[in-house]
């Protein structure tokens, strides 16, 4: 199966290395992934400049990979439009340092090459693995991964809508992750505000409150619970329901 692979944290990244050597086991591999970290930059795409598209190489991975200056949504469209000789069969996101979990899935870049690739009419599969102290078990969230994408495979290739998946694994090695869970999206795994500073000029940082009751049958509940999640994912952001109830206003004037 031919696999175009991207992240949001840059081809040199280790998560993406780590991708790479278990998809080009047993699939055909080309890595396309931005030259510079794009993290927390979700769907954007580069529309006032070039993009500069280089080959490079990635430690211990027999693949070949190009790095893209732009975002993760602009690797996955120039290098389906440009830069892979073949149409791919799937495309892969990951994996990246830190949960794309609950609603931080609307700011991952990660998760938007994955979207992108959706909206290309190819089935798509997000990886992320948890963040501690600026680490992550890679090679854990690769083998879960691909675990999850053979057994899902066959049904997920020949579903009538392209698919995404959205995938988040523990912080543990493979052997004590307590198994995979399907689960609904959960909410922020922070209370978010800005610290100020006023030193002549007004300076407004991000910062964020751990959270730690999450609703069960989410993906923070599995995740918090040592089991990795698995969670399906669309495009588009229209409510029919609210849709029909405008329509009724509108009537009813």
């Amino acid at each position: 199966m031919k696999i175009l692979l991207t992240n949001d944290d840059g081809y040199f990244a280790p998560g993406i290395r780590a991708l790479a050597k278990v998809l080009e086991k047993d699939h055909d591999v080309i890595v396309v992934a931005p030259e510079t970290e794009h993290s927390g930059q979700s769907h954007a795409i580069t529309i006032n400049r070039a993009l500069v598209v280089k080959e490079v190489e990635l430690e211990g991975v027999q693949s070949k990979a190009y790095s893209v200056s732009g975002t993760p949504a602009d690797c996955v469209r120039a290098g389906v439009d440009k830069i892979v000789p073949e149409r791919p069969d799937v495309i892969f996101s990951g994996c990246n340092l830190g949960y794309n979990a609950g609603m931080d899935i609307i700011y991952s870049g990660t998760v938007s090459a994955a979207l992108e690739g959706s909206l290309l009419g190819i089935p798509s599969v997000a990886v992320s693995a948890r963040w501690v102290e600026g680490d992550a078990r890679y090679d854990a969230a690769a083998k879960i991964a691909k675990e999850i994408f053979d057994k899902v495979e066959d049904a997920f290739m020949h579903y009538p809508e392209p698919m995404v998946l959205n995938i988040n694994v523990p912080y543990l090695p493979y052997e004590e992750i307590k198994g995979i869970q399907v689960a609904e999206i959960g909410d922020n795994a922070y209370d978010y505000y800005f610290e100020e500073e006023v030193e002549g000029v007004r300076r407004l940082s991000l910062r964020g409150r751990a959270k730690t009751d999450h609703a069960a049958g989410t993906d923070r509940y599995y995740l918090e619970r040592n089991y990795a999640t698995l969670t399906p994912l669309v495009y588009g952001m229209a409510d029919p329901h609210q849709i029909l109830r405008l329509k009724s206003w509108f009537d009813e004037a």
